[in-house]
């Protein structure tokens, strides 16, 4: 009790107050990124923080709109929050490279290509403080191999629907899943496509490619909407998912949670809408005098992704309705936790 109490005192003199804006990329009724700023919100109200959500509703210039916006209020939050989706995080650099705020990227961060022309963190651009990304390769490899394990060695084919074409999430995924492939030779990739992260993108493309492979066993989808699409097309032309069809997926909404509690799943990997709370812990403990750069390092790429099984599933889904997710935020923080070597962010508080 002490420890938390005389932390508690530090935090008061320094983090608390923060103040933190999100550039959320996605669309303001999405499920995935609402859930994502849900997570952040449960965290700043935890660790006494401001936050303000800006949804960029999957527009590149509303995005950069919403950027200058800010930029031009005659009060500036602490810290601002970016992802690189379309690749706006170097002109998000060099609209921010002249004010006081701090900026953090998150989710996705500049590619090598883009850090080669802008610099690291802390670099060039000395108000870019840090990066925290999800272990996207892995996610995609995780998926690949649950998916071919369910056919035991068998000879295989398998089609794969990815997200949107060229974007750091999506190409670190099929990297993932052509390394499971590549162990597993008996497995033929017969089509990639760009299903855009959309349900009914996907459900198009599948009526056309499913019955132009008429001898698929396994659908890979590097999330739920493009799975639950793929399985509507399925269903529609007579196949049955989690019997004669075999579907993965990415996510942690209720729908896709309840899908692999139910079988009819059967592989899914989650975990990564969790990152918007981890980020919050880094800017408290940054904010307070505690730099998270000395716990990890100041770029972090987090194992978040986990594969999860029925039964986690249905024990996610049920943690996920309970209001501030039952996380005490401060176990995570370095100010009240000063013995702390590294953060070690994952979903596995979520899963007791």
């Amino acid at each position: 009790m002490g420890v938390v109490q005389a932390a508690s005192e530090k935090d008061r003199a320094g983090a608390v107050g923060a103040s933190v804006v999100f550039l959320n990329p996605g669309y303001s009724n999405e499920p995935f990124w609402v859930g994502y700023s849900d997570f952040m919100q449960a965290a700043a109200d935890s660790l006494g923080m401001r936050l303000r959500v800006i949804y960029g509703e999957r527009d590149r210039e509303r995005l950069l709109d919403n950027a200058r916006r800010v930029l031009a209020e005659p009060e500036q939050p602490d810290y601002l929050i970016f992802v690189n989706e379309m690749y706006t995080g170097p002109e998000l650099l060099r609209l921010f490279a002249g004010s006081p705020v701090r900026l953090f990227s998150l989710h996705s961060t500049l590619t090598p290509e883009q850090q080669g022309l802008t610099g690291g963190t802390r670099e060039r651009y000395r108000h870019w403080i840090g990066s925290l990304i999800p272990n996207d390769r892995e996610a995609g490899y995780l998926m690949g191999k649950a998916l071919i394990a369910k056919l035991d060695g068998r000879p295989a084919q398998m089609l794969a629907f990815s997200g949107v074409r060229n974007t750091p999430s999506a190409a670190l995924r099929e990297e993932g899943l052509h390394r499971a492939l590549a162990e597993h030779p008996e497995v033929k990739l017969q089509q990639l496509v760009y299903g855009e992260w959309a349900r009914q993108r996907a459900y198009q493309q599948a009526l056309l490619l499913l019955p132009r492979y008429a001898d698929t066993q396994l659908v890979w989808a590097a999330n739920d909407e493009m799975a639950f699409g793929a399985m509507r097309a399925a269903q529609e032309l007579g196949r049955e998912p989690g019997k004669d069809l075999h579907f993965s997926a990415l996510n942690n909404s209720q729908e896709v949670l309840q899908a692999r509690a139910s079988g009819q799943l059967a592989a899914l990997v989650g975990g990564h809408f969790t990152l918007g709370g981890w980020a919050m812990v880094l800017l408290h403990d940054y904010h307070g005098g505690q730099d998270f750069a000395q716990r990890g390092g100041k770029d972090r790429v987090d194992p978040v992704f986990s594969l999860l099984d029925a039964e986690q599933a249905a024990v996610l889904s049920k943690r996920l309705q309970v209001p501030g997710y039952g996380l005490d935020f401060r176990k995570f923080s370095a100010l009240y936790q000063p013995g702390m070597t590294n953060y070690g962010f994952s979903v596995e508080p979520l899963l007791e």
